[in-house]
């Protein structure tokens, strides 16, 4: 019988799909086990061949632990708010709730006909005003609640007020803004309503401030560091500068120490919590606040407060460098100085903070004209600007010490300032000194001779006596800004009141997105919200009602931005466990029994993005009381890429002639991409195809060699822009989704990078059918299994791939199963097995794996509820431990034959039966053996 591999997989899917097969429960008797997958944004491109491998992975380890006997929550949803919708939006006018949902139906035919076992039923789309009334309850909850750091948690707004009226905010310990002023408790009291909004907004956890952001002009919205590449947008490649603008931002740093003693409480791949603990940055050292020096043209002198891990080095400034973003620049720069100041500033905002951060080749900066006085010799500092100064990053202020520091010395040295030399007998004419475990102070007042550990006591108990600096824990992390100037995104439940937010109670959640007509800013350079024209908040009959109606009385403006990308995904796993519950983000119950995520997989490319702000919203969460784990991923791994195979076309620089592969060599060409549909398995192009498929190249000469034009192959990320995208639908359609599943497994361990070969899976769909074979040895190919007790040989095979294929689920080792299983078919095939004993098991140990032909297979071994509610084979050592050897039999040293015997003959046994055999007879040729040397477990040698 033919291995049908389309009815199959149509039977079942359909079957799993009209029975909800993997439905999980919430009050099982059974032990939980949560697998989760990230879920992905519904691109109109669909699926190519390389997103499924995370989710392969995953489903044949839910499927794993079903037959196990857990209860398996294994959800999938769509992260369904993103910029491509709204791109689209802009450019065609359609609704990108229309673009989503045709999107998401595609996403959903490939993921159907993949076979994976999601639990459908709790599906979630971000999008879905279902769903974003709790991502709006969340912002709402952030924003009633402060961070008490004596307590080391959130605590509602409530408890602060209380305090702020009874003693003031001088023995508060709190997470707050910088700029925070001490106040008395009648100062508080004394307060009208307005300015205690203002006030409070410098603890809530979100709030809004006057931000330095990466704004794309071309795509009319803030982006995030992670959505910028090489100093572009991601999505479009256009220009990102940077400039101040009002947003939300969130107190991450609130949690920056909990998070980061969190990584060592979690199985996370170490590259990803080193990459977190790299972002969050802890650094050890003072707080030092200079003062500038009064001039003719600006009699003030304002404080420069500076970090800095080296205050033992303090007597090493010779400059001072602040960001090009800092808000005095524009303060102290000097009339001589500021058109040079002013250009140099333009050009930074230009770059990207990454861009500013990885060039450390090139030395820029300009002098602001202005000085600082040294808090303790006295010496007038000058002040420059350089763009390696991050405003965001610290203070936004330097001091430079560049006898310490290699980058201090390089600025030094291309500017000529001076180098004073602090360091006890180390030579700094070629390089800056930075070995602090080796340093000995000197030509530094009372800090001469000391080490680095006394120097830096002393000087910050000097600093704390003086009043101007303080020992201090500083972090890298700095709060995530939380808006964007999107229309595709999660509105804000805020209206403001006199330029104050306020929050719509939420009990009237959701706030739905209005209908706009235009999806970009106004012309006034309002968000594009600023086109609806229903958007105002009514707080008599609180509803959304025209935006006539504002009179700041009643009806006020609503919040014009959205939310960002990442809000939607950082709780969505929780939400997973009560989807369906609408008077609660989730019941008791249901976080009670499912607690947290047992096996997550994604990418590594989210480390400091999604990875990091969901691990922050847990841990605010567990504060509130509302999660019972305060993280909430055991392990997560990240898979690797499956990498596309580029096909590129050389073209002759200044012509319009190509040349074939083979004949490119000393010559000058430019490499094309041509789409791999057009190239065949022997790397010929289609050269008519490629004519047609880019016409501008319909006239051009293709110069071919022996016939055909090859293209040249490099291994790239798959990539539509790349044009190697491989379509799993056709994959699915030639070979079936259980040889795409196993193959895709087959082609390296899972958290590898590998690059796809479509020819490469013909291997593992021959096994297939040989699997289907050996199930099929009846009269003309019909189902077959015998009823007799299965032999010793076969016991063996099934139990070392049990063993094999056990220890290698258990080790995320998918890859070496395959292998297994291949082995084991051969053998079964071999030994002409047909033994129900051991094929029916088999059925349930590559069903993981191969779902579909499990499943029909089991079918037809008489059962009738599907394979996934079966037991999952035990391993037995017993049928693995060897009762016979196989001896080498020699004749005067020389080995002549093998003979197998059971391993617990004596000596005299083993004799007796070797010379008895009709080949050491026929070898003997009538002669008599002289000795017969017998090691029991390893030889036979007779002397003739």
């Amino acid at each position: 019988m033919k291995y049908d591999f389309r009815r199959i997989e149509d039977k079942w899917q359909e079957y799993w799909a009209k029975n909800q097969t993997f439905k999980a429960e919430n009050n099982s008797a059974k032990e939980k086990f949560y697998v989760l997958d990230m879920f992905p944004y519904p691109s109109g491109a669909g699926l190519h061949v390389g997103h499924p491998l995370g989710y392969i992975a995953s489903d044949i380890y839910s499927r794993f632990k079903r037959l196990k006997g857990f209860n398996v929550l294994h959800p999938m949803g769509y992260d369904s708010f993103g910029l491509p919708a709204e791109q689209y939006a802009i450019q065609t006018g359609q609704h990108p709730a229309i673009t989503t949902e045709t999107n998401i139906k595609r996403y959903r035919e490939q993921l159907d006909q993949l076979g994976f076992s999601f639990d459908w039923s709790r599906e979630v789309r971000t999008s879905d005003p279902a769903y974003y009334k709790w991502t709006q309850w969340i912002f709402i909850q952030l924003f009633n609640s402060w961070y008490d750091q004596e307590a080391d948690r959130a605590e509602d707004v409530s408890v602060l007020i209380e305090r702020l009226s009874k003693e003031g905010n001088k023995n508060i310990k709190a997470a707050c803004d910088d700029d925070t002023p001490v106040i008395t408790a009648s100062e508080w009291n004394a307060m009208e309503e307005e300015e205690r909004e203002r006030f409070l907004l410098k603890y809530r956890l979100t709030y809004l401030a006057d931000t330095e952001v990466n704004w794309c002009p071309a795509l009319g919205t803030v982006l995030a560091n992670d959505e910028i590449v090489n100093g572009v947008s991601e999505r479009g490649g256009h220009p990102v500068v940077r400039k101040k603008m009002t947003q939300w931002s969130m107190r991450i740093t609130a949690y920056a120490q909990r998070l980061l003693d969190g990584l060592q409480t979690i199985d996370w791949p170490q590259p990803l919590k080193d990459a977190q603990t790299n972002w969050i940055g802890r650094s050890v050292g003072a707080s030092i606040t200079f003062y500038t020096e009064p001039t003719e043209e600006n009699n003030s002198s304002y404080p420069i407060e500076v970090f800095t891990t080296r205050p033992d080095t303090l007597f090493g400034v010779s400059f001072m460098t602040l960001a090009p973003e800092h808000p005095l620049v524009e303060k102290i720069t000097t009339k001589a100085q500021k058109a040079e100041v002013d250009r140099y500033v333009e050009a930074s905002a230009k770059r990207s903070e990454r861009d500013r951060m990885a060039d450390v080749k090139t030395i820029t900066g300009v002098f602001t004209g202005a000085y600082v006085k040294h808090p303790f010799s006295g010496e007038k500092v000058p002040v420059w600007i350089g763009d390696y100064v991050l405003a965001g990053y610290g203070t936004g202020a330097v001091m430079s010490v560049p006898c310490g520091d290699q980058r201090d010395y390089d600025f030094a040295r291309h500017f000529n300032i001076p180098i004073p030399n602090i360091f006890e007998g180390v030579d700094i004419s070629e390089e800056a000194f930075a070995d602090k475990e080796n340093t000995v102070i000197a030509n530094s007042d009372f800090l001469n001779g000391l080490s680095y550990k006394k120097a830096t006591a002393a000087i910050i108990k000097a600093l704390e006596e003086k009043g101007i600096g303080k020992g201090k824990v500083n972090y890298r992390l700095r709060d995530a800004v939380f808006s964007r100037q999107r229309y595709w995104g999660e509105p804000f439940p805020v209206y403001y009141v006199n330029g104050i937010p306020k929050m719509i109670d939420a009990k009237h959640l959701p706030l739905t997105l209005p209908e706009v007509e235009k999806y970009l800013p106004t012309e006034t350079g309002e968000p594009p919200l600023g086109n609806a024209t229903d958007w105002a908040w009514d707080t008599k009959t609180n509803k959304v009602v025209s935006n006539d109606r504002i009179d700041h009385k009643e009806v006020f403006p609503l919040e014009l931005n959205t939310m960002p990308g990442w809000a939607g995904s950082s709780q969505y796993f929780n939400r997973y466990m009560d989807p369906l519950n609408d008077e609660a983000i989730f019941s008791n119950e249901a976080i009670s029994y499912w607690q947290d995520v047992d096996l997550y997989i994604g990418g590594i490319e989210h480390a400091t993005g999604h990875l990091l702000y969901s691990r922050f919203w847990q841990k605010f969460m567990y504060d509130k009381g509302w999660v019972v784990k305060d993280e909430y991923a055991k392990k997560l791994i990240n898979q690797g890429m499956i990498l596309g195979t580029s096909a590129f076309v050389y073209r002759e620089e200044g012509t319009n002639r190509f040349l074939s592969r083979g004949l490119t060599e000393g010559k000058k060409v430019d490499p094309i991409h041509a789409d791999v549909s057009l190239v065949n398995a022997s790397d010929e192009l289609d050269v008519e195809g490629f004519r047609e498929w880019r016409p501008e190249f319909k006239d051009a000469e293709f110069v071919k060699e022996k016939g055909v034009f090859q293209v040249g192959r490099e291994v790239e990320k798959m990539s539509k822009s790349k044009y190697n995208v491989v379509n799993p639908d056709a994959i699915c359609e030639e070979y079936g989704a259980d040889a795409l599943r196993l193959y895709e497994m087959f082609l390296g361990p899972l958290e590898q990078s590998k690059p796809w070969n479509t020819a490469g899976i013909t291997g593992v769909f021959a096994f297939l059918k040989k699997l289907w074979r050996l199930y099929h040895s009846g009269e003309h190919g019909s189902f077959y299994l015998s009823e007799n007790e299965p032999d010793q040989q076969a016991l063996k095979t099934l139990h070392k791939t049990i063993k094999k294929v056990t220890e290698d689920i258990e080790d995320f080792s998918f890859n070496t199963s395959v292998s297994t299983f291949m082995i084991c078919v051969n053998e079964l095939s071999s030994q002409k097995c047909h033994a129900r004993g051991i094929l029916e098991p088999l059925i349930v140990l590559i069903s993981p794996y191969a779902p579909h032909i499990a499943e029909e297979l089991w079918s037809k071994a008489g059962h009738n509820t599907s394979v996934s509610h079966a037991e999952f084979p035990e391993f037995d050592e017993k049928f693995l431990v060897e009762d016979q050897k196989e001896y080498p039999i020699s004749f005067n040293g020389k080995m002549r034959f093998t003979l197998t015997l059971p391993l617990d003959l004596s000596k005299e046994e083993i004799e007796k039966r070797v010379l008895g055999d009709e080949k050491t007879q026929s070898q003997l040729g009538g002669k008599s053996a002289r000795k017969v040397i017998v090691v029991p477990g390893k030889i036979v040698n007779i002397v003739v």
